[in-house]
């Protein structure tokens, strides 16, 4: 518990540290040119897809005509966009997932390490580790991305809409970020152990993030009525998911590597002990 809450509020303040501010803006200004560059070139074909399934469909084309019988032609138009955004704003947020744990998390290992542990050996094989760290994230993440899928008709039970998306939310976090706080100074064998032992305290982690990750999602339900604030709404929505995914790589590296530090003092105990014998 000790390590847990002491990596928290060491994430917390490493937050306001400018390298990390900057650090959260640049998957940011990615993101922002990736949807521009969808939205220009498949925005309204997208529409137009949508509102023909719409139309198509008996049950929502009676619903949208009851809509518009009482006078709410207003939504009839936008039911359309809000669809499309809430397709689109999954797939954006797992690009942010991909774009933090390969861009933002070696920066920020590399800044915990430089000022905080500057006398832990990093691992001999980066190279090897950067592309089992690569095909883990896809992994993970692609599989996260068809638990969400297969998890959605679940969504209109109320309650669940709550748990199921910060779960899965959680374990990818989990998943991902412990993997790549570690891929840099633990060998493989270290790796498995410490997530092994603190699986419990990771996963808990996991899961505050994925709660924490939600959060965004009220101020995009506030303005999502009204398609015209998308534009406005998206960048913040997104810079705001990336600032919660810098403090979780934050939490997961000072934790991890905490523990790893724990792990081999641990480890060496032994030795020195025969040593003096």
């Amino acid at each position: 518990m000790k390590l847990l809450l002491d990596s928290f509020w060491r994430a917390a303040f490493y937050c306001l540290h400018p390298r990390v501010m900057w650090l959260s803006l640049l998957p940011l200004f990615l993101l922002t040119i990736l949807g521009g560059l969808l939205g220009y070139f498949f925005w309204s074909h997208a529409l137009e897809a949508v509102r023909l399934w719409l139309e198509g469909s008996g049950f929502f084309s009676t619903l949208l005509d009851w809509f518009t019988r009482f006078g709410l032609q207003g939504f009839r138009t936008a039911v359309a966009p809000i669809i499309v955004i809430a397709i689109a704003t999954p797939v954006l947020i797992f690009l942010v997932m991909l774009i933090v744990a390969w861009l933002m998390t070696p920066a920020l290992v590399e800044l915990v390490s430089q000022r905080r542990f500057t006398s832990l050996a990093k691992a001999q094989d980066g190279i090897s580790s950067s592309i089992h760290s690569a095909l883990w994230a896809i992994g993970s993440t692609l599989l996260a991305l068809v638990l969400l899928i297969l998890s959605m008709p679940l969504w209109l039970v109320p309650p669940l809409i709550m748990i199921l998306p910060p779960l899965i939310w959680g374990w990818l976090t989990y998943r991902v970020m412990s993997f790549e706080a570690l891929a840099g100074h633990a060998t493989a064998n270290e790796r498995q152990a410490i997530m092994r032992q603190h699986r419990g305290s990771l996963l808990f982690m996991g899961l505050v993030v994925g709660y924490l990750g939600a959060m965004p999602s009220l101020i995009w339900a506030l303005g999502a009525m009204a398609a015209v604030f998308a534009v406005i709404l998206l960048p913040v929505m997104l810079w705001l998911y990336t600032l919660v995914f810098a403090f979780s790589s934050l939490w997961f590296i000072h934790y991890c590597l905490a523990a790893l530090d724990q792990h081999r003092a641990i480890q060496m105990t032994p030795t020195k002990e025969l040593e003096h014998v």
